[in-house]
C-alpha cells in the first residue's frame, strides 16, 4: 500500500524516547494540554492549510538566491554549531556543485560520466540537507534536472537495477526515497518514485547473501564485505521509514550480518567478518554502528563498542585522512547523532571545522591526491556531514 510522505514526515522520524516508560508521565501531560488546545481551537473557524500553487504544502523556507542574504546558520533554527563559516562552506559547495552540473541534468566524476547515479544522487541529498528540493527554491530548475535525470535511469532499468553497483544502486534507492513527497510535482514524481523505490528494494532483498550482507553486484552468490552493506541496508532503512515492506527476515539476517564483522577485541568492524582486529576499518566501524542502530539494535554492545572504538581514536581520525575519509565521517557523524546528544555535541565540532579545513579554494572536496576528478562523492557528502545540524532529511534523524 501506498503511504503519502506528508503523512509520514509526523511519524517515521520518532524519537526513541518517547517509547521509554520513563517519560511516560510527561508524555500524558503534553497530550492533556494538546487536548485541551484541540477544544479551544475547535470554537474557532477552521483554517484551510497553506497549499502552494501546484497544491502542495509549503516545505521549509531557503533562502532567496539574490546575492543579498546569506544562508542563515543554523543558530536561526537552535543549532548554533552550525557556525557562519560552515554555513559559508556549505554555500560554497552548493556553487561548486551547481557549476559543474552537466547538461543533462546529472553530475558525474569525469566527462565520460562515470559513477553518474551515485554522485546525482548524493548531489541531491546535499542540497535536501539544506532544504532545497527539486522544483522549489533558488536552485529548484536545476535539481529538477536532477530529479528528472535520476528517474529516466529507473526507467531505462526493467529489472529495477540502477547503476553500476549495489552501492549507486542503493544511494540511488536513498535519493529517491528522501526525495518522495518533497518535490514540485508531487502526483507525477510520486507514482514515478514510488515504483523505481520499490523496484529497487525487491533488488536488494533478492541480493542479500546467505550470511546476511551484500557485495558489488545484485546477487546473492557475490559474498559481502561491510562497506557495501552499510549502503545497502541505509537505503532499506529509509525505504521502509516510508512504508515500503522490507521483510523481516532480511533486517533479522543483517544484524547476524554486523555481529559476524565486529571484532571480538577492539569492537571496530571488518570490511571482511573475520572478527580479527587487523581486519578493521575506520568507515566500516561508522558504517556498520550507524546501519545496525537503524537496524534496531541501537543500544547493543555491538554498537556501544563501535562508538568507543571511534571515540578512541580522536583526535586522529579527524585530522588525518585514513582510508575513504569523506564516506567513513559520513557514516560516523549519523552514528553520533543515533548514539545520543553527548557524542554528538563532541564529534561535530571537530569534523565541521576539519572540514572547512579541507575545502579547496573552488569550494570543492577532494580526496587525497586527487586532483582532476570533476565532482567526486566527497564534495556532496562534506555538505551532508556539514548540515547535519539542520536535520532536513529524515534518515539523519534521530
Amino acid at each position: 500500500m501506498k503511504i503519502s510522505r506528508f503523512e509520514l514526515r509526523g511519524s517515521r522520524v520518532r524519537s526513541t524516547a518517547i517509547y521509554n516508560n520513563r517519560f511516560l508521565p510527561a508524555v500524558t501531560m503534553i497530550t492533556a494540554c494538546l487536548l485541551a488546545a484541540a477544544f479551544v481551537l475547535a470554537a474557532q473557524p477552521p483554517v484551510a492549510p497553506e497549499l502552494t500553487d501546484t497544491g502542495s504544502r509549503d516545505l521549509p523556507k531557503t533562502p532567496q538566491d539574490d546575492g543579498s542574504t546569506p544562508t542563515p546558520s543554523a543558530s536561526a533554527d537552535g543549532a548554533p554549531e552550525l557556525t557562519a563559516k560552515a554555513s559559508l562552506a556549505i554555500d560554497k559547495g552548493l556553487k561548486y556543485l551547481l557549476a559543474n552540473q552537466r547538461a543533462d541534468g546529472s553530475w558525474a566524476s569525469t566527462k565520460a560520466g562515470d559513477r553518474a547515479v551515485a554522485i546525482t544522487s548524493l548531489a541531491l541529498m546535499a542540497f535536501m540537507s539544506r532544504a532545497e528540493f527539486p522544483g522549489l527554491g533558488p536552485n529548484g530548475e536545476a535539481l529538477n534536472r536532477a530529479k528528472d535525470w535520476l528517474l529516466a535511469r529507473a526507467k531505462e532499468a526493467p529489472s529495477g537495477y540502477m547503476g553500476t553497483t549495489m552501492y549507486e544502486h542503493s544511494l540511488a534507492v536513498l535519493a529517491l526515497t528522501e526525495m518522495c513527497g518533497m518535490t514540485r510535482d508531487l502526483k507525477t514524481d510520486d507514482d514515478a518514485m514510488h515504483k523505481a523505490i520499490k523496484a529497487g528494494v525487491e533488488v536488494i532483498v533478492r541480493s542479500q547473501s546467505d550470511g546476511g550482507g551484500w557485495r558489488y553486484q545484485p546477487t546473492p552468490n557475490a559474498g559481502h564485505d561491510t562497506s557495501v552493506t552499510v549502503m545497502v541496508f541505509i537505503a532499506l532503512a529509509s525505504a521502509r521509514q516510508a512504508g515500503i515492506v522490507v521483510p523481516n527476515v532480511t533486517i533479522t539476517k543483517v544484524i547476524k550480518y554486523f555481529k559476524s564483522a565486529t571484532s571480538q577485541n577492539t569492537g571496530g568492524f571488518n570490511y571482511i567478518p573475520t572478527g580479527a582486529a587487523k581486519n578493521d576499518s575506520i568507515a566500516c566501524t561508522g558504517g556498520g554502528a550507524y546501519a545496525a542502530q537503524l537496524a534496531g539494535v541501537r543500544d547493543s554492545e555491538m554498537v556501544n563498542s563501535a562508538i568507543r572504538y571511534l571515540k578512541e581514536r580522536l583526535p586522529g581520525i579527524i585530522n588525518n585522512n585514513f582510508g575513504h575519509y569523506y564516506y567513513g565521517h559520513y557514516y560516523a557523524i549519523q552514528a553520533m547523532v543515533q548514539a545520543g546528544d553527548a557524542h554528538y555535541a563532541k564529534w561535530y565540532p571537530l569534523i565541521r571545522d576539519a572540514l572547512i579545513r579541507k575545502q579547496n579554494a573552488q569550494g570543492a572536496w577532494v580526496g587525497a591526491g586527487e586532483v582532476t576528478k570533476l565532482v567526486g562523492y566527497e564534495t556532496p557528502v562534506a555538505i551532508i556531514i556539514l548540515a547535519t545540524p539542520h536535520r532536513y532529511i529524515p534518515i539523519y534523524q534521530r
